[in-house]
């Protein structure tokens, strides 16, 4: 376990010790920052994009240089809604898996297929963020 509190603006500390491939389950509450730090990391990263959540669509994918990044948003459906529109597969998929409302029904549903997550739970405090990172 790590933990980290940081302002929107010092987030290459976090970002830069999380993997660069497999799943990573973000959990906080509404507005907590789950969708920025996912903008922060594809920003890093170089990428062109500045990804919204998927709350509709339920994932986007983004690629350069032969890098791949799935975003996943399940607030409305959970684990259920990613095994009826068939994306549960998509875990599997080299590359890195962002999944926003990653709860602990994916968790062990992950677990059971012998794919251990990364989980990361966000906390507003006052105009920073707590980050506790689960390995």
């Amino acid at each position: 376990m790590s933990e980290f509190i940081l302002a929107q603006n010092e987030l290459e500390k976090l970002l830069l010790s999380l993997p660069s491939e497999g799943v990573i389950l973000l959990r906080g509450d509404l507005a907590s920052g789950k969708t920025s730090l996912i903008q922060a990391l594809l920003k890093m990263l170089k990428f062109d994009e500045n990804p919204n959540s998927p709350t509709f669509s339920l994932m986007q994918s983004y690629e350069k240089n032969g890098k791949k990044i799935y975003h996943y948003d399940i607030y409305q459906v959970g684990l259920s809604g990613i095994l009826q529109n068939g994306l549960f597969e998509n875990l599997f998929e080299e590359g890195l898996h962002l999944v926003e409302w990653g709860d602990e029904a994916l968790e062990k549903a992950l677990r059971k297929m012998k794919i251990k997550p990364c989980i990361i739970e966000i906390f507003p405090l006052n105009s920073k963020r707590k980050y506790v990172i689960y390995e």
